[in-house]
């Protein structure tokens, strides 16, 4: 069975010291040993900035994709091998900017597959413009006298379109964000998990502290049901969006790829993929 160990490469991240993506890939590489996978049964699929490289410091699969665009390769991955567990990876910019489109849809598709945002609401790889997760006042390169947009609020979006599982981590807090992505990759469907990543280097507002200050957990709740979608979206919006833990489950409904008649268990590279003569010859037919 693969160890912590296995899922580490030689490949030294080069993220800012103190950045909170750190913490993210020390617990995807400790949740897919603790789940029991394999480095070869897991996928890592990335889009551009600074969580962007993500995806090569992990020792499985990798795919570096283009600018928001990280959940359609993604998808595709898991339609085309659905024994592989299949991660995509990428900032508050990356999937609520350019990629908003396609996380919306992945989100209602509920494709089998989680889905990490490392949200530190700037803009970083860039040199720090406001973001749609920045709040509003927010003062940076791009806003000199403080944004006038309202931030965007991920978790209540995703309840909205229909998300099978929502939860949100901070990246100080290793053990809870571990099992948090445990939970996702175990959940029959699409996991959406937000972290709290702060950058250090452009985001003087959104520290460490400022999240240790403002962050509410949902243990300090009582009788918090996860499965009570109303109360979930209640809760989010009494609390600004800054809960941490398991927001919302629904582990009735079933995925994308359960519900595509004939689609079968075993991934394309085990299916014998010949075609006879005569099906070709009628593909052909119907193109004359």
């Amino acid at each position: 069975m693969a160890t912590l160990k296995d899922f580490r490469n030689n490949v030294k991240p080069n993220w800012c010291p103190g950045c909170g993506d750190f913490s993210v890939q020390a617990s995807i590489q400790r949740a897919a040993a603790n789940v029991g996978l394999e480095p070869e049964q897991l996928a890592i699929v990335s889009g551009i900035g600074c969580s962007g490289r993500i995806s090569g410091y992990v020792n499985c699969y990798g795919f570096h994709g283009i600018h928001g665009r990280s959940l359609p390769i993604a998808q595709g991955l898991k339609m085309a091998n659905r024994e592989l567990t299949v991660l995509a990876s990428g900032g508050d910019g990356d999937g609520f900017a350019i990629g908003m489109g396609h996380t919306v849809h992945a989100i209602r598709r509920n494709i089998d597959m989680t889905y990490i945002v490392m949200d530190n609401q700037i803009y970083g790889l860039t040199k720090g413009q406001t973001s749609p997760r920045s709040s509003e006042g927010f003062k940076t390169k791009s806003t000199p006298s403080g944004s006038i947009e309202t931030a965007l609020a991920p978790l209540e979006m995703a309840l909205a379109a229909g998300a099978t599982f929502v939860a949100q981590s901070f990246s100080s807090n290793l053990k809870q964000l571990t099992h948090i992505i445990e939970e996702g990759m175990k959940h029959q469907g699409f996991s959406l998990i937000n972290v709290f990543s702060p950058c250090v280097t452009f985001n003087k507002v959104n520290t460490y502290d400022w999240f240790k200050e403002n962050i509410i957990d949902l243990e300090e709740i009582p009788d918090y049901d996860s499965s009570n979608r109303v109360m979930a979206m209640t809760k989010l919006m009494e609390t600004g969006g800054m809960l941490t833990g398991i927001i919302y489950q629904d582990k009735v409904k079933p995925s994308y790829e359960n519900l595509v008649p004939g689609f079968k268990e075993e991934g394309l590279s085990k299916q014998d993929m010949k075609i006879s003569q005569a099906d070709f010859d009628k593909l052909v037919a119907e193109f004359r």
